[in-house]
């Protein structure tokens, strides 16, 4: 009998003693509301962030986590650190409201509300509240530099910030058009800098464009400094179909950088103009920024499976090809493999329903002085497999 018992105490205690460590993690989940454990399957999407394992654990060049703290990545930026590049580095956007009547937005709130924390947002709402923190997001990285949003002359929007400035541009801004847009947004944008450039000497002036739904979260100057021969940089990863992102693109300042990036976004759009129209919602300036690389006989797309940086001159651009795992990592959404977060990630982009997850994220960081940088990427990580309402 003395035998059984110590049996029964041994099978009683064993599920305690394992699951005790994951108690503890589990309290520093605490800090934020509305979280649960990831469910074995789930079909529909979710109304607040869902917690599962941090994939890369163990893996010694990926983000450690335990709970919502990591454990070998500071990624703060030191605000007093002045960079050994003098450049100025401004990021820039394409951003438009819709439903800007008053009968609209009427109608606007009182359909298809969603909650993020303790706020409630209508459409037009959901899409300011993502364009501020992707504001935030910059400032906190990269406080020295400025933003730029470009839009539609009829756009109305607001937004008070400093170094923050909207430039309306002309343009075919509705949604089915929004992407073939904002490629003749940029090539404007950038005419209108070298006409500037023209009439008077300037200070090198360094450009980003990207989409308004991704977190900046290290300094992205240094790809100027560290790479001081290219003219236009664009983002890749290894996939046949779909190997370069358009939401990221990087223009040097100079008068010569600018015009190579204009001209070979002009390129761009004649290829997106001329065979991938019936995609002008989605995916055709990837598309056609994909076919305008690969039109190259001599270049070698296997190059993109291998995640290095490498320069290639298409016609007369000298293009920086940088890899998407750093400086346009997306959380993976539902299945599919997860290798967890590069130790050197630079940018979070939120795409598709993943932009619940960016609000919640800078709500986390925002919360309190010890959230940090480093601590937020393990909030993504570990919600980066469910999806989510938006």
């Amino acid at each position: 009998m003395k035998s059984c018992n110590g049996w029964r105490r041994l099978v009683i205690c064993l599920p305690i003693i394992f699951f005790l460590p994951y108690l503890f993690s589990v309290l520093d989940l605490h800090q934020i509301s509305n979280i649960e454990k990831l469910p074995k399957k789930h079909s529909n999407k979710f109304d607040h962030l869902v917690l599962g394992p941090a994939a890369g654990q163990g893996l010694h060049d990926r983000l450690q986590c335990q709970g919502l703290k990591a454990l070998n990545k500071t990624h703060l930026p030191n605000m007093s650190h002045t960079p050994d590049y003098k450049d100025t580095v401004s990021m820039v956007t394409v951003f438009t409201v819709y439903n800007t009547s008053v009968s609209a937005r009427a109608n606007d709130r009182s359909n298809e509300m969603v909650t993020v924390g303790n706020t409630s947002y209508s459409k037009t709402e959901r899409s300011m509240a993502v364009l501020n923190a992707f504001i935030n997001f910059i400032q906190v990285s990269m406080p020295l530099s400025n933003i730029i949003i470009l839009t539609d002359p009829a756009s109305e929007f607001k937004i008070n910030k400093n170094r923050v400035t909207v430039v309306p541009i002309k343009g075919e801004y509705s949604r089915d058009k929004l992407m073939l847009q904002r490629i003749k947004s940029y090539i404007a944008f950038l005419d209108a800098r070298l006409i500037e450039l023209s009439r008077r000497h300037e200070q090198i002036h360094h450009y980003i464009f990207t989409d308004s739904d991704i977190a900046v979260v290290a300094d992205l100057g240094q790809i100027f400094y560290n790479y001081p021969k290219f003219h236009l940089a664009v983002t890749f990863r290894n996939n046949k179909d779909q190997p370069l992102n358009s939401g990221f693109i990087a223009v040097r300042g100079t008068p010569d950088g600018i015009l190579r990036a204009k001209v070979f976004l002009q390129e761009v759009l004649k290829v997106y103009s001329s065979k991938y129209m019936k995609a002008s919602r989605m995916l055709g300036d990837q598309l056609a920024l994909a076919w305008l690389v690969k039109s190259h006989l001599s270049f070698d797309a296997k190059r993109f499976a291998r995640p290095n940086s490498f320069l290639y001159d298409i016609g007369g651009t000298s293009v920086l090809f940088l890899p998407c795992a750093v400086y346009n990592w997306t959380p993976p959404e539902g299945a599919g493999q997860f290798h967890g977060m590069p130790l050197d990630v630079k940018v979070v982009h939120f795409k598709g329903s993943r932009k619940r997850m960016m609000l919640e994220s800078w709500n986390f960081y925002n919360s309190s002085a010890s959230a940090g940088i480093s601590n937020m990427l393990c909030l993504i990580l570990m919600s980066g497999r469910t999806k989510y309402d938006f």
